[in-house]
């Protein structure tokens, strides 16, 4: 199979289910930032310790694959689904992450002013998925504005966004470095 096909030189590309639609669409747009975000976790699995963190972001890395996939799926003007029918967000992991959130924020010092991006390595490319998730959560619904777009994306996306910013706190902790604090001037 080849890599290029010369359909999208144009600017257009295909959506599961046969349609073209421009590169700029919002769709193309929400599915395209959702492999952003998939990317950037893949350099943050090398970079955080312990093999189980990393396990947890294969697995959520494995979700947005499927969330892309399903973001890049036709629907008609009626909310019928071309292809891609089964539900590919999955709620389940939702109330996981909600678990993951409560057992590293249990080991963490308590808050007491907002956190900057930064510490360690793996804390600053941590904050910067959070925040891209932060993006691809606003590009989503700004899609759903425009077309029929599953509202469990918003959700998976909201609660991921939670749970990186507590990852990244919790990786500086266990490395010993603390949270690097805004300060009012």
């Amino acid at each position: 199979m080849k890599i290029y096909t010369r359909s999208g030189d144009e600017g257009s590309t295909g959506l599961f289910g046969g349609r073209r639609v421009s590169k700029s669409d919002p769709r193309v747009k929400a599915y395209g930032t959702v492999d952003e975000l998939n990317s950037f976790l893949g350099l943050a699995a090398v970079l955080v310790e312990g093999k189980d963190l990393q396990k947890r972001i294969l697995r959520i890395q494995h979700d947005l694959f499927a969330i892309g996939a399903r973001l890049a799926s036709y629907i008609d003007e009626t909310g019928c689904r071309k292809v891609n029918k089964e539900r590919a967000v999955p709620l389940d992991r939702v109330e996981q992450m909600e678990g993951w959130i409560d057992e590293a924020t249990n080991e963490l010092p308590g808050l007491k002013a907002f956190v900057l991006p930064g510490g360690t390595q793996a804390g600053a490319i941590l904050h910067m998925c959070r925040t891209v998730c932060r993006r691809a959560e606003r590009v989503v619904v700004e899609a759903g504005e425009q077309m029929p777009i599953d509202t469990e994306v918003i959700i998976y996306l909201n609660r991921l966004s939670d749970l990186l910013f507590v990852w990244a706190r919790y990786e500086n902790f266990i490395k010993g470095q603390s949270d690097v604090l805004w300060e009012k001037e």
